[in-house]
């Protein structure tokens, strides 16, 4: 009989997903046939599985945590903010339409529940245990009516609850006690267990505070989880790049400097995390133009909304000075809506991304894109051959990543193309290749004067490193047996 476990927050950011993968790892060592799953995830970091489904990216994660490939299962609905309180609505891998939040909610939600349904029919039939990440807060009164990823959940599987609070915010106690007073009594009597995540400091001089809690609430405080630093392990959504500005100290001539432009549609940030740890850089998300100055590299990420984001570029000067950087010698990168946006033209005779069927690109590669109602979302292997950027020959074979992105652009059948010191590809996860991570960042060091550097990362081993490390802090900071007894 399958055995279910959920985390819920008072909040979002509040840590549900880390301990999610946390457990998933924890399990799977204890030989566990054990697989993540969120019912509903409103982010615009995605993923692709082998079968071309589309899926949250905190599930990819938790599925590399239980010695997993991804799958569609484990996020069966997946929302992305396109603007203006309206969101593409993705269902079992694949789009169907673009909806306003009220529209959503007050309507479509329950019918998106039954994928979430069928999605664990299938889960259940695999696995012995099943940790469930809800979404938010399960108080969250405006929403509760037609909530799909929180208590309709636990409910439905009658899934033991555990309610997290992120007390480096402050104000955890209250977040916790305040909670449970808003759920209903069914609802409360699912709540078996209550975590404190991200404390720093002597947690003895927190122990007043978990015996009041203890008391009032009436449920067990099941640990009290450190502040990890460095976690390696990806974020789910952009709150966490505002905690990624320039690091002064790393802005030194031999240290590689490298400006992602933080557009207002960014999409699939974790496709730079691999650079951001690599020890001769500084990467950082550039919210102003003048922070592009000292970058040796400007990267234009993936947009849920390429139209829009270039024109919000052209409108806060980030183009102007891009164009500026790029003839001074600075490297320019694009991926996927960054790609589309580094050519000649964009076309949208459907008005797919806004009411503009035709828009001039930053014209520093040779291609046209056209929008068009079909999605390509597909994962690929390629290769570099006879590959020149900054000057230098880069080859490298076997590069795994996936795309996502609508429209067709001129590629003449290539996936990665460069212009001198420009580069642009659709493959998302290019940088995630450790042999072509090495040699594009030496090769921006040769521009430098700087000698390339030979030792390579293995950064899907550092993962796993990772998390490990995230297992055993979390299992010595949670009682494992009492969480043993309320999982039988």
């Amino acid at each position: 009989m399958t055995k279910y476990l959920m985390f819920q927050g008072t909040s979002s950011h509040v840590g549900k997903s880390i301990l999610t993968t946390a457990l998933c790892r924890i399990f799977f060592r204890q030989g566990r046939r054990v697989v993540p799953f969120k019912a509903q995830n409103m982010a615009l970091n995605s993923f692709v599985t082998a079968d071309g489904l589309e899926m949250g990216r905190a599930q990819v994660a938790q599925a590399e945590a239980a010695n997993l490939a991804p799958r569609m299962e484990m996020n069966p609905v997946l929302l992305k903010p396109t603007g203006n309180a309206t969101s593409q609505v993705i269902i079992n891998g694949r789009p169907v339409g673009v909806m306003s939040a009220a529209a959503y909610h007050q309507g479509y939600s329950l019918k998106a529940f039954e994928a979430v349904k069928s999605a664990l029919k299938k889960l259940s039939a695999e696995f012995d245990t099943i940790i469930i990440e809800g979404a938010g807060s399960p108080a969250e009164v405006n929403l509760k009516a037609n909530d799909i990823v929180n208590m309709r959940v636990a409910k439905f599987l009658n899934a033991p609850v555990i309610l997290v609070a992120d007390i480096d915010r402050g104000g955890a106690l209250a977040a916790l006690v305040g909670t449970l007073e808003l759920l209903d009594d069914d609802e409360r009597e699912l709540v078996k267990g209550l975590v404190i995540n991200k404390f720093r400091g002597d947690v003895n001089l927190l122990m007043p505070a978990v015996d009041f809690l203890e008391q009032k609430t009436g449920k067990p405080v099941l640990g009290i989880v450190p502040f990890i630093d460095k976690l390696g392990i990806d974020d789910e959504d952009s709150v966490s790049l505002d905690d990624k500005a320039p690091n002064s100290s790393l802005l030194t001539p031999n240290c590689i400097s490298i400006a992602v432009i933080r557009l207002g549609k960014l999409s699939n940030f974790t496709d730079f995390d691999s650079l951001a740890g690599e020890a001769d850089v500084n990467l950082f998300y550039a919210t102003t133009p003048d922070e592009l100055d000292a970058a040796d590299v400007i990267i234009l990420p993936g947009s849920k909304n390429t139209s829009e984001d270039l024109l919000a570029l052209r409108g806060n000067d980030f183009a102007t000075k891009i164009l500026r950087r790029a003839a001074d010698g600075a490297a320019v990168v694009g991926i996927c809506g960054g790609f589309q946006m580094l050519g000649e033209k964009i076309f949208d005779p459907l008005r797919t991304e806004s009411n503009h069927t035709e828009l001039d690109g930053l014209k520093l590669l040779p291609i046209e894109t056209i929008f068009a109602a079909e999605k390509f979302t597909r994962q690929v292997t390629i290769e570099t051959v006879d590959f020149d950027f900054l000057g230098s020959r880069i080859v490298s074979a076997n590069l795994d990543g996936y795309e996502i992105h609508s429209g067709t652009t001129n590629l003449g059948g290539e996936k990665i193309i460069a212009r001198g010191n420009v580069l642009g590809t659709y493959v998302h996860g290019i940088f995630d290749n450790d042999d072509f991570r090495r040699k594009f960042l030496n090769a921006v060091r040769r521009v430098k004067n700087l000698p390339p550097l030979e030792s390579i990362r293995n950064v899907r081993a550092e993962k796993q490193k990772n998390y490990d490390r995230l297992a055993r802090i979390v299992g010595d900071s949670l009682n494992m047996e009492l969480l043993a007894k309320i999982l039988a």
